[in-house]
């Protein structure tokens, strides 16, 4: 495993991020696919044995329950909190809320009680704004969150699902008022979803903020040739259907070559996928449920492409439209 600063924080963290949506109660969240506590923290186990040391999960996953799953589960495996880093998120205000009057701030800071609540821990290292909350007050919300910073309870602050104007605006926003800023960002990038290309990546190399992207193997399709057998996920997950069956086409063209590539280095599909990304990004949010999920994330660090093959893999693109929450009309 290789290991590296978190852009401009001094949290150092494993070139490859645990995703941990994939664990939790079942019956508290929309996935039937997710592990039980035991399942989880076997799966947990066996990625801090191989170097995997960062963990990301958040409040909405599950209904709280992958944040108390990741918790119990780190805490049990080691009793040094030095010894792994751990993400969480929040999401927008409620209408309950903003019918309440609870501002930016103060949501903020009730939901990092509540993460810290499940995880039973005092601080995480990472806190991040899961999407762009354009019912609120964003100054208020990153007030919220430097106050989270400045009290110890994160070490350090990120966002997702954002553009780059966004992010910029903000971390102006910090600079100009003495705030934390924004150290990370995590966004939709991946070998079949390279819209992030076109400004945010360049924002992010110009002020060095790190790229956490989540759906790293676009929900599995990267791992697999088209046409092998379904996941229970891949038939399951409405989110990751909306973002890849219109472009299934032409997407099965790269990862076609995914599958080529991978034959060339003895290695799986995973790896090459990963590899492709660890080129550019600082550690890609991994989903992982089975041992060999991390065997193909650990192999991806220990995987160099030529130059050839990351032009080969890259050359079919055609550009996506924007889905999910970054295509929702405001």
């Amino acid at each position: 495993m290789e290991y590296t600063k978190l852009g401009n924080s001094d949290v150092t963290v494993s070139r490859i991020c645990m995703g941990c949506m994939g664990f939790g109660d079942s019956t508290k969240g929309q996935h039937s696919w997710i592990l039980d506590p035991d399942a989880s923290r076997d799966i947990i186990a066996y990625g801090f044995d191989h170097g995997i040391t960062f963990y990301d999960t958040a409040i909405g996953y599950a209904g709280g329950t992958s944040e108390e799953y990741v918790g119990r589960a780190l805490r049990s495996i080691s009793p040094d909190r030095d010894a792994y880093q751990i993400a969480t998120k929040f999401p927008p205000r409620t209408a309950e809320e903003i019918e309440n009057g609870v501002n930016g701030r103060q949501h903020v800071l009730n939901n990092l009680d509540a993460s810290l609540k499940h995880l039973g821990l005092d601080y995480v290292d990472l806190y991040i704004c899961h999407m762009w909350d354009y019912h609120t007050d964003m100054a208020e919300v990153l007030e919220g969150m430097n106050e989270a910073v400045r009290s110890g309870k994160a070490r350090a602050i990120g966002i997702s699902n954002c553009y780059a104007y966004q992010l910029a605006k903000m971390n102006d926003l910090a600079e100009r008022n003495g705030w934390a800023k924004f150290v990370s960002i995590q966004s939709h990038y991946n070998l079949i979803a390279r819209e992030d290309e076109r400004e945010l990546v360049r924002l992010c190399h110009e002020d060095n903020i790190a790229m956490t992207p989540y759906s790293a193997l676009a929900a599995g399709r990267l791992s697999r040739l088209p046409g092998s057998a379904s996941t229970k996920r891949l038939v399951e997950d409405q989110v990751a259907h909306s973002k890849y069956d219109a472009t299934e086409a032409q997407d099965d063209v790269i990862v076609n070559r995914v599958a080529e590539v991978a034959a060339a280095h003895d290695t799986s599909m995973t790896a090459v996928s990963l590899a492709w990304l660890l080129t550019k990004v600082t550690a890609p949010v991994v989903g992982m449920t089975k041992p060999h999920h991390v065997d193909g994330a650990i192999d991806a660090v220990n995987l160099t492409l030529t130059d050839e093959q990351i032009v080969y893999l890259e050359e079919p693109y055609v550009p996506h439209k924007l889905v999910g929450v970054m295509a929702f009309n405001h």
